[in-house]
């Protein structure tokens, strides 16, 4: 690889244990970027399994960038060396909003964002994974050199085997044969966009030789769960032991975007679970549990056994409600946990048939009971407005349904000493690639912001209540980016901190973010993300749309018996 600058005297990494330290002599220099605080990308699972993934290696040495304070340049963490002096910068991408700030960090360092503008092999070759990649990447498009589409597992290995292997190709010919030779490795500049004259996207022309679409990877099931490997006081969730029970989810709810491009939904094995929690530093007593709703009631009992008596402090990032057996209550009990959330997501139970959650208030009602009598101090429900046929009649029936939550948490309180508070997270529904709703219009700010007032107004005054909500500005950014094509991705990006914000820069392009987000797409209409091969296919992504419209009910994913959404079929 080319020499890189001697770098300056490196700084001291924050408090944690676990890090790999490696020296570079011999070795591939990588610098894993998070493109957000040192807090949130230490917090983030999927970031220290890439992390530790990419350290296994022998011929690579991995370290750790975030995205620094306004004014000072990004440092990795293990040595203080500078972005410029890696070979590769691998970039984890997790959220929408994560493009705006890789374009920060990227600056700070002294790299041209655009990656048109880094065509000298001297610069680091941009790579960039994670499951905002491979749910819509042209909005990244023009920043990056490649794209590993998929789980880490199943690419990282023979990516960096063939970029060893390579030598000293030119940035050209590396990119074109890492996309034809490496499957799931999508390089966007040998994919040009096709527009009509109005600009509206028509596909791609696809350089000869590669793929029209790039296929999704997916790992096999692993020897060890995921689990936290670094732990630091300063990260969001501060020494938590955090164990993977599986990826995906069997619901199938219409709009989650994780539940279609992680199909099928794959629970890990007993053992691995049980590998990773005896991996666990004794001294680490926190315990967070991803993915509580992959766990079949049998093995919930298993894993229930396996804590009993760690004195673990268990923390969950949501329960089902309709699934809170026994045994799962008798871990909260046990792990005295005392803030649990559950998802009615939306208002009414009509509405909960539309998006297919398939839960009814008599569900959520016996759930936030048995969660306060088991001793939850704080009870968060998370809530959706602005989703499709969303009325008034629906936020009355939510209202109704908080005034009773009420009433059960204040008789449970009576009983036990202490009332469990109720905290209600509100936020706008945004359209997502990869989902049934697609299709569907974004409902407009003022729009949201009258919805949102009407609930503060009629929730005024109640005790043990609180509303957290997201602002309808930062969700219309959210919700441009999460179907936009690469021209929006980098007039978006790169106008954030300019006079005139991003709007102003979409403006002076000739772009429109309403029709990326508040417009309904027609039936044939061509998706930019769809250069990505999922498996779901377009029929049936339709046809859930059409039957969310008729609010008819779909059963939870099944592998072993249906092949109604193509996945299973392809595979």
């Amino acid at each position: 690889m080319a020499a890189r600058r001697r770098a300056p005297a490196p700084t001291g990494p924050p408090a944690e244990s676990g890090a790999v330290r490696k020296r570079w002599t011999g070795r591939l220099p990588v610098a894993l970027v998070y493109p957000n605080q040192y807090t949130l990308g230490m917090s983030s699972l999927g970031f220290q399994l890439v992390y530790a993934l990419a350290n296994e290696l022998p011929e690579v040495a991995c370290e750790r960038v975030f995205l620094p304070a306004a004014g000072q340049r990004p440092r990795s963490v293990e040595s203080g060396r500078e972005l410029a002096e890696f070979a590769v910068v691998l970039v984890s991408i997790s959220f929408e909003q994560d493009l705006p700030n890789l374009v920060r960090l990227l600056a700070a360092a002294g790299l041209p964002p655009l990656a048109r503008e880094r065509q000298d092999r001297a610069w680091p070759l941009v790579v960039a994974g994670g499951v905002a990649t491979f749910i819509n990447p042209e909005p990244l498009a023009p920043f990056v050199d490649l794209m590993l589409l998929g789980e880490a597992e199943a690419l990282l290995p023979s990516f960096f085997a063939q970029l060893l292997a390579a030598g000293n190709a030119g940035r050209e010919a590396l990119v074109f044969r890492l996309a034809q030779e490496l499957p799931g490795c999508y390089a966007p500049r040998f994919y040009q966009p096709r527009t009509d004259s109005d600009g509206t996207f028509l596909g791609f022309e696809v350089t000869a030789g590669l793929p029209a679409q790039v296929q999704r990877q997916t790992s096999p099931a692993p020897a060890t769960a995921g689990h936290s490997r670094l732990f630091s006081p300063e990260a969001a969730f501060a020494n938590m032991y955090a164990v993977e029970l599986g990826r995906g989810c069997s619901r199938g709810c219409r709009f989650c975007a994780a539940g279609f491009v992680y199909r099928p939904p794959r629970p890990w094995p007993s053992p691995a679970i049980a590998a990773a929690l005896a991996a666990r530093p004794p001294e680490i007593v926190r315990l967070g549990l991803l993915g509580m709703e992959m766990i079949p009631a049998a093995e919930l009992a298993t894993l229930a056994g396996a804590l009993a008596g760690t004195g673990c402090r268990l923390s969950f990032s949501s329960l089902r409600a309709d699934a809170l057996s026994p045994a799962l209550l008798d871990l909260v009990a046990a792990g005295q946990a005392k803030t649990v959330a559950i998802a009615p997501d939306a208002a009414s139970e009509r509405l909960r048939r539309v998006i297919n959650k398939g839960l009814a208030a008599a569900d959520i009602l016996a759930a936030a009971e048995a969660l306060a009598d088991r001793g939850v101090r704080s009870l968060k429900l998370y809530l959706m407005i602005g989703l499709p046929t969303e009325t008034e009649e629906d936020l009355r029936e939510w209202l109704d349904l908080v005034r009773q939550l009420r009433e059960r948490l204040l008789a449970v309180g009576r009983r036990r000493g202490r009332m469990t508070t109720l905290v209600l997270s509100v936020n706008p529904f945004v359209p997502k690639a990869w989902t049934p709703f697609q299709w569907e219009a974004m409902a407009p700010p003022p729009v949201l912001r009258q919805r949102l007032a009407w609930l503060r107004q009629h929730l005024a005054g109640l005790g043990n209540l609180r509303l957290d909500a997201e602002t309808p500005a930062s969700c219309l950014l959210q919700g441009v980016l999460a179907r936009a094509d690469r021209r929006l991705g980098e007039a978006i990006a790169l106008g954030m901190d300019r006079p005139g914000g991003w709007r102003r820069a979409c403006q002076e392009a000739g772009l429109s973010p309403a029709a990326a987000a508040l417009r309904e797409r027609g039936e044939d209409e061509a998706f930019p993300w769809e250069v990505v091969r999922q498996g779901v296919s377009r029929q049936y992504l339709w046809a859930e749309r059409q039957r969310a419209r008729a609010g008819q009910a779909t059963p939870p994913c099944q592998p072993a018996r249906c092949r109604a959404c193509g996945v299973c079929r392809e595979g």
